[in-house]
């Protein structure tokens, strides 16, 4: 499922950087809708986020990363 878009080693990732995002010509890592995306956050097919401040939720990309290669195989 991962394709040729590099992955930070440390950090977060906002729901942008992980459905993409053409406005601003962000490539999808995953590409679905993002009420697609917290359906399955919500269904725990997705990880949850993590809750950076009142109106910041941003997954961790070791987990999204991990997420990734499970999805490969």
């Amino acid at each position: 499922m991962e394709n040729s878009i590099r992955l930070p080693e440390q950090g977060f990732l906002r729901i942008k950087q992980i459905i993409g995002d053409r406005k601003t010509g962000i490539p999808p890592i995953i590409p679905v809708s993002k009420s697609t995306l917290w359906l399955w956050v919500k269904a725990g097919k997705f990880p949850a986020p993590v809750k950076l401040g009142p109106r910041v939720t941003a997954w961790d990309v070791r987990v999204v990363r991990t997420y990734l290669n499970q999805a490969e195989s």
